[in-house]
């Protein structure tokens, strides 16, 4: 009975070291070249910088280590994605992606390689409308709101700075479209009024005969619904060179240290939204950057650091890794009830989730998934003041 005794012990005590020696590839698929490709380093350190917290921690699953892997969504380039990303699946064996960040590469991976695979998406920063209605087998998630919700909180703004006629570009694909659709639904509701909506194709050299058409058409500001490091900016070089237009109202996808690095102060004035609260976890994001050297307030750097958490979270949550288990359990570490969990406080929730209890994640983007499993969405309005985005309100 001893020697059984001694060997079940032994047993257990390999199973146990086996398990705490699992590593979890995660995957991290941003657009690290491409049009936002000034946007994505404090991104992708953010989801690493959540990671390393709950590997510290030693809690996730009996003392798991989660591994990033990258990948290059390139943004656009949705063959691109989508190769990417199946690499990541079935070469990387990865238990969940990070991503994408730009939609049209967001859905197609969705499409093409999450449902087929049984993959768990989590983006930070794909905002189309599309994707709320998209079919996804419950394995899609974003921390980012709609741009249903982004065009509505644009349109407010405008009202409020007294702006009531607007020309507006947008870049063609789905994010763009998306943007534009729900913005002039949401801008024409409040009395406002588009005096031309057209489209831009990234890429060209040459932004005059667009910025020509848009000018002819007049308008207070022009809205741009575009990339930062793309067709977007180069708009706005042309607009400025040509004295068309000298005010500018930017889609999330404008917002960058890069926009006023480029084209400097001939942008003051020009302002904004992107998804940003005003909470206790907001601060705490700040202060998580500082000690990591990362900018907390990055665009969507908080929203990639929460979809980190909540898919880590998730695995704590179904006891697994697997997701098809832990997809089941990501709206539920999201909401209420349960402990309010912040950045820094992830060895925290996990140790709750182990004991049997129950966390809300807030994160540091107020995290609160409603229905298809998306952000309800909290904004904050940026304005180019003295060379810098300085926030003015929160919507």
């Amino acid at each position: 009975m001893r020697k059984l005794f001694m060997a079940i012990s032994t047993l257990a005590a390999m199973v146990t070291s086996a398990s705490a020696q699992e590593t979890i590839p995660v995957g991290v698929i941003f657009g690290f070249t491409g049009p936002v490709e000034s946007l994505t380093p404090p991104m992708a350190a953010a989801v690493e910088l959540a990671v390393t917290e709950v590997t510290n921690s030693k809690l996730l699953l009996n003392g798991a280590t989660v591994a990033t892997v990258r990948a290059d969504s390139t943004c656009v380039d949705s063959a691109a994605a989508t190769t990417a990303a199946e690499r990541l699946v079935t070469a990387d064996k990865v238990k969940g992606i990070i991503g994408g960040d730009c939609s049209g590469v967001t859905g197609a991976i969705l499409q093409s390689v999450a449902r087929p695979h049984g993959m768990v998406m989590i983006s930070p920063s794909a905002t189309s409308p599309s994707l709320s209605t998209a079919e996804d087998d419950g394995l899609f998630f974003r921390t980012a709101p709609s741009d249903a919700r982004g065009s509505k909180i644009m349109s407010r703004i405008l009202m409020k700075r007294g702006i009531k006629d607007v020309a507006l570009t947008y870049t063609n694909n789905d994010y763009g479209k998306g943007f534009a659709n729900a913005f002039a639904t949401a801008f024409e509701a409040r009395g406002g009024n588009i005096t031309i909506s057209l489209a831009h194709e990234d890429g060209r050299a040459d932004y005059s005969a667009e910025v020509g058409t848009l000018a002819s058409a007049g308008g207070t500001a022009l809205v741009v619904a575009g990339y930062v490091d793309q067709g977007g900016l180069g708009i706005i070089r042309s607009a400025l060179d040509s004295g068309t237009f000298d005010l500018f109202v930017l889609g999330s996808g404008m917002i960058g240290d890069s926009l006023i690095e480029n084209l400097g102060a001939d942008l003051e004035g020009s302002f904004g939204q992107l998804p940003g609260s005003d909470t206790p976890g907001t601060a705490r994001m700040k202060e998580l950057g500082e000690a990591n050297n990362l900018n907390g307030s990055a665009p969507y750097a908080a929203e990639s650091y929460d979809a980190a958490a909540l898919l880590m979270l998730a695995m704590q949550a179904a006891g697994s890794s697997d997701p098809a288990l832990y997809k089941e359990k990501i709206m539920t570490v999201a909401n209420a009830p349960g402990e309010k969990i912040y950045p820094g406080e992830l060895a925290k929730g996990l140790r709750i989730l182990k004991d049997g209890g129950e966390v809300d994640y807030v994160g540091g983007s107020a995290v609160e998934l409603i229905g298809p499993g998306e952000s309800a969405g909290s904004y904050r309005e940026v304005e180019i003041r003295n060379g810098e985005f300085v926030t003015v309100h929160y919507w």
